[in-house]
C-alpha cells in the first residue's frame, strides 16, 4: 500500500463567522494582566478536513486544527506531499520518526503533522476492520467527562454545573481571571453547591502570581479539589517547580507546551509540573508516547477540548489511556458543529463519560457529498 496523494478541504460553516482574538486588560488588579475576548470578523467560519488517499483506495480522514503548524496549512500539505508520498501508511512509526525528528529542518513546530499522523491511524483501523480503541487495547467503555466555561461570576458556574449534571457529569472546571483573593470565595461556594462526591479543578488561565497559587492552592487542597491548572505563564519553570514543590495538590503547567512531547516530559522531569496535558491534534502517537512515559514517571496524562473529528479521537485514546482521568468537555455545540462539515456521528456523552463508535477507523461517518459540495477550495 502507497500514499498517493493529500489533500485538505476547506469547508465553509454556513451562517457562522470566523473569529479573532482581541486582547483585552484585566480590571481591578494591582498588576497588569490580559485576558482575551473573540471578536466576530466579516469572513465566514472554516473547518479543514484532511484526506490521505492510498493506492487500494482505502483513505484516512482527520479535522485540522490551525494551531497546529506554521506557514498556512497550505505549506503543511505541500511539506507532506514532499516527504511521504509514496510511502507505505501503515509504516506509521517510521513516517513519525521521519517528520518528528525532521521538523527542525523543515521549519515548523513540534506536533506540526498531527492531522497526517490521525489520518494514518484511520487507515490502519480500516485495514484491520477495526475501531482505533481496538487497536490500542480498550480498558474502559467511556472516558468520564469534566464540563467546562469561561470566565464569569458563580451563578454562571453553578448553572453550568447543572447543565452537565443532566447529562450525568459529575466535575467541572471553572476558568478565572478574577486573581485568588477574588476566587477563594468562589471555589468554596462551588464545593459547598456540589457536595463532597463531585470532582472540581480550577483553571486561573496564567493570572496568578506565585503567591496567589500558593494561597489558593492550599486552599484547592482544603476544598478536595483535583488539580491546579496553568496559575501563571509556562515561561516561569523556576516558579512552577517551587510551586509543586509547596502544594499537596496536583499542578498542570503544560498546555501552551503539550504540543511538544520532548519539551513536556522535560518539564515532569524537572518537577515544574505534576501532570501532562495533551491534545490528539498534535497526533495520537505523540500522545501516546507522552501518555505511557506519564504512566512510568506515575501521574497523569489529561485530554483537553475538543481534540479531533467532533472529540471522537479523544474518545479512542481515552478509552485505552490508563491514567487519564476526565475529557475536557467545552460543550455540545461543539460536539454538534461536526455536523456542519459532512460528520455525521459525533462522539456522544453517555452517563457523564464521552463514548467512542465501534465503526473501523475512527468510526467516523462521513457524508462527502455534503463534505464536497460545502468545500470552497481544496489546497
Amino acid at each position: 500500500m502507497k500514499i498517493t496523494d493529500i489533500k485538505v478541504h476547506v469547508i465553509e460553516i454556513a451562517g457562522s463567522r470566523a473569529g479573532v482574538h482581541q486582547i483585552v486588560q484585566v480590571e481591578g488588579l494591582r498588576r497588569t494582566q490580559y485576558t482575551h475576548q473573540l471578536v466576530q470578523t466579516d469572513k465566514p467560519a472554516t473547518e479543514m478536513i484532511m484526506r490521505v488517499q492510498t493506492d487500494e483506495g482505502v483513505e484516512g480522514l482527520c479535522t485540522v486544527d490551525a494551531s497546529t503548524y506554521g506557514g498556512g496549512a497550505e505549506r503543511m500539505v505541500e511539506l507532506l506531499r514532499a516527504n511521504v508520498l509514496g510511502a507505505n501508511p501503515l509504516e506509521r512509526e517510521f513516517l513519525f520518526q521521519k517528520l518528528h525528528l525532521g521538523t527542525r529542518w523543515v521549519y515548523q513546530k513540534p506536533g506540526w503533522f498531527g492531522t497526517f499522523d490521525n489520518c494514518l491511524w484511520d487507515i490502519a483501523g480500516k485495514v484491520a476492520g477495526l475501531p482505533i480503541y481496538a487497536l490500542l487495547g480498550r480498558m474502559r467503555q467511556g472516558v468520564p467527562v469534566y464540563q467546562t466555561a469561561g470566565d464569569g461570576p458563580v451563578e454562571l458556574y453553578l448553572r453550568h454545573i447543572d447543565e452537565g449534571l443532566e447529562q450525568g457529569i459529575r466535575a467541572y472546571k471553572p476558568h478565572s481571571y478574577k486573581g485568588g483573593k477574588a476566587d477563594i470565595p468562589i471555589m468554596t461556594k462551588l464545593r459547598e453547591y456540589v457536595g463532597d462526591d463531585y470532582d472540581l479543578m480550577l483553571d486561573p488561565v496564567c493570572s496568578y502570581t506565585l503567591r496567589e497559587a500558593t494561597e489558593v492552592g492550599h486552599v484547592l487542597e482544603d476544598l478536595g479539589f483535583v488539580w491546579l491548572e496553568e496559575p501563571f505563564h509556562e515561561q516561569h519553570l523556576i516558579q512552577y517547580q517551587e510551586l509543586c514543590a509547596e502544594l499537596t495538590i496536583p499542578v498542570m503547567a503544560t498546555e501552551m507546551l503539550m504540543y511538544d512531547m520532548d519539551l513536556s516530559a522535560q518539564w515532569l522531569i524537572q518537577g515544574a509540573t505534576d501532570r501532562l496535558r495533551a491534545n490528539a491534534r498534535h497526533g495520537l502517537t505523540q500522545v501516546l508516547k507522552l501518555a505511557h512515559f506519564a504512566e512510568l514517571f506515575g501521574t497523569n496524562i489529561e485530554l483537553n477540548g475538543i481534540g479531533g473529528l467532533g472529540a471522537l479521537v479523544h474518545a479512542h485514546a481515552g478509552c485505552a489511556i490508563a491514567n487519564n482521568d476526565y475529557y475536557e468537555h467545552t460543550g455540545s455545540g461543539r460536539l454538534k458543529m461536526a455536523q456542519e462539515y459532512g460528520l455525521t456521528n459525533p462522539a456522544q456523552i453517555v452517563d457523564g463519560c464521552l463514548v467512542p463508535p465501534d465503526g473501523p477507523g475512527w468510526g467516523a461517518e462521513w457524508d462527502l457529498p455534503f463534505l464536497e459540495s460545502h468545500t470552497a477550495a481544496i489546497l
